[in-house]
């Protein structure tokens, strides 16, 4: 008896094709944006296997020993690929400063002040810019996936 469904599909997949969307929580976005633009070793959303419709990505730093399920290594995003690839980055600390000096406005307490303002107008203007769609590039090729943000202020 055939029923259509796919056992393969039930239990998961190598195939990372498979994935029709993904599920980000939005805070998980933003802070792999922050590292990625100030660390050395940049922060992915990470997939992983064994794979089915609907998955999960969630914040990883990359490199390292990555884990496998039956030789299938799990999918690394760049944090990059949920926003709009206008977006500017993130003010650093010394953008806010010489902003600050230029005005004559400089002082310690008024520079903590600005930087944290600064910061977080920029997160409200990624949340603002986040995509509904997204490619996924892996061995196995790149497909579009639709994106599902948890967490996300207004829905």
């Amino acid at each position: 008896m055939t029923t259509g469904f796919d056992r393969r599909t039930e239990r998961g997949s190598d195939d990372p094709t498979t994935v029709r969307s993904v599920a980000v929580t939005v805070d998980d976005v933003l802070t792999a944006l922050e590292a990625s633009q100030r660390a050395d070793r940049p922060a992915v959303l990470r997939v992983t296997p064994p794979f089915a419709g609907r998955m999960r990505a969630r914040l990883h730093v990359a490199g390292g020993t990555e884990a496998s399920h039956e030789g299938t290594r799990p999918l690394h995003i760049d944090p990059a690929a949920f926003v709009d690839p206008d977006l500017p980055p993130v003010p650093s600390v010394d953008e806010t400063e010489d902003e600050l000096r230029c005005r004559g406005d400089y002082s310690v307490e008024r520079h903590r002040t600005f930087h944290a303002e600064s910061v977080e107008t920029w997160r409200e203007h990624v949340r603002a810019n986040l995509v509904d769609r997204l490619e996924l590039e892996s061995e196995a090729g790149s497909h579009t996936v639709d994106v599902n943000y948890l967490g996300r202020q207004g829905e």
